[in-house]
């Protein structure tokens, strides 16, 4: 059982030149685990204006959100996370500099993300909804 009610969260789904848009967490949950950036929904907000300042406040990025790619369901004794994965479409060349709760922030290419230490439940999200193909995540 969680010790509260479920927070709604957001998630950026930045892919470009056959590289997808990763943060390091700075912070718990999944500390020390790269995921895609993101966060929660601050109260009043709409969740495409949270994409847009999670990207920006974990990767220094500006981007425009896209279309709804899908959702993923996160629970422990701590939290009870419904996140909200987006598309979403970069607005410069700039390289990604880690905010807020990142600890690190790199465009990380397609065939590399399998070798990383996701979060969990990322890597079947990516492949489910056809980010990356299954046989680079192994």
């Amino acid at each position: 059982m969680t010790s509260g009610r479920p927070e709604l969260c957001v998630g950026a789904i930045a892919v470009r030149d056959e590289c997808l848009l990763m943060v390091r967490r700075g912070r718990q949950p999944g500390i020390g685990l790269w995921s895609v950036p993101g966060g929660h929904v601050e109260a009043g907000e709409s969740v495409v204006s949270a994409v847009v300042r999670e990207l920006a406040e974990e990767t220094g990025v500006d981007g425009v959100c896209g279309p709804l790619m899908g959702w993923i369901e996160r629970t422990d004794i701590d939290y009870h996370h419904v996140i909200l994965d987006f598309e979403v479409t970069v607005l410069s060349d700039d390289w990604p500099v880690a905010g807020n709760d990142a600890a690190e922030a790199a465009w990380v290419p397609l065939g590399e993300i399998g070798g990383l230490d996701l979060v969990d439940g990322l890597a079947a999200f990516l492949v489910e909804h056809g980010v990356t193909p299954p046989l680079t995540l192994l």
